[in-house]
């Protein structure tokens, strides 16, 4: 028994002081610096962007309304999502640091599958908001209180945390086998799963299968439905105008719902079924996934929403009368 003891203690040990690696672009390992510009290029815009649409909205009373709430909670979850990347995807082609520990891995596994679910949830939430404001009007501003927002987003953070918290624990408990190569530049689950090919992993498989069922497919289900109501309210609208005027309300909540699902639903069809895919594609999709939202979501909101439009061009043209001004008073 104490013989036992002392091996388990063995195992455990070699298991903690594991790696895994992360790969970049595999044969550009030469020009991964020059590579890592357009990557640190699109983390400092999207950064800057989120920052700038809430600091806006928190500032600004008139953006005090439900959609741009929403729009917020948004942003924050999409920062939330660059933090956790960062460190990784810009070590690998700054420093060409592949190696990350096993508990390190695991955590950023956790918040990036969370975080990801907290946006659909999200999404999810703005879509009922269009649905609301253009399906029953009158009883917007009674249904989308503050409270009701703020109760709203509590539930969208804690779905995303107890629904992704077993992920990791379930993995923990693996042996892993074989070389540890990761395929993409951060951990994701399917990719760390693969690795315990000496272990029985059908419950990992069915808990990650019916999680992806019962949170992203179910609010891109709920999602559709939503847009289903809104086209049929949208068409028996008369008026020509106020038809495209109520459907321009939704183009930018769209296109933050299909940079959102499209590669995620590639990504996981990869790694499901297609396991012959070309490497690049799976790698590229991966970045897709994870950088692209975050940096395409303010700029769309930016061009698209009036109001939020001409708070930022108001606050950019006071910054220049400013510094206008300091330059005719030197």
């Amino acid at each position: 028994r104490l013989l036992g003891s002392l091996l388990k203690t063995v195992n455990d040990t070699k298991f903690n002081s594991a790696v895994f690696l992360l790969t970049g672009i595999p044969g550009q390992e030469v020009i991964h610096l020059w590579i890592s510009i357009p990557f640190c290029l699109m983390y400092v815009i999207s950064i800057i962007g989120n920052s700038v649409i809430l600091f806006l909205i928190k500032t600004d009373p008139t953006l005090h309304e439900p959609m741009y709430i929403f729009l917020s909670m948004l942003a924050i979850t999409d920062l939330g999502l660059l933090i956790a990347t960062m460190p990784t995807i810009l070590g690998i082609y700054l420093f060409n640091s592949r190696e990350i520990s096993f508990n390190a891995c695991f955590t950023q596994l956790f918040f990036i599958q969370s975080l990801q679910c907290i946006e659909s949830s999200i999404l999810l939430l703005m879509a009922f908001d269009r649905f609301i404001a253009i399906c029953n009007p009158l009883r917007y501003a009674s249904i989308l209180t503050l409270p009701r927002i703020a109760k709203m987003g509590l539930v969208c953070v804690l779905r995303g945390i107890t629904t992704i918290f077993p992920l990791p624990l379930l993995l923990k408990r693996f042996q892993y086998c074989g070389d540890n190569v990761l395929s993409h530049s951060y951990c994701a689950h399917q990719e760390v799963m693969k690795l315990m090919a000496c272990s029985d992993i059908r419950v990992n498989s069915i808990y990650g299968l019916s999680l992806s069922l019962l949170t992203v497919g179910l609010d891109s289900l709920l999602i559709f439905l939503s847009y289903v109501m809104i086209l049929k309210t949208v068409l028996s609208i008369t008026s020509h105008m106020k038809c495209l005027r109520a459907l321009n309300t939704c183009v930018s909540h769209l296109c933050a719902v299909l940079l959102f699902y499209t590669p995620m639903t590639g990504l996981s069809v990869i790694h499901r079924l297609r396991e012959d895919s070309s490497p690049l594609l799976k790698i590229l999709l991966g970045y897709i996934y994870i950088l692209v939202p975050p940096l395409i979501n303010p700029i769309v909101y930016s061009v698209k929403s009036k109001h939020l439009h001409a708070r930022i061009s108001r606050a950019f043209c006071d910054g220049l009368d400013h510094r206008n001004s300091l330059g005719v008073a030197n």
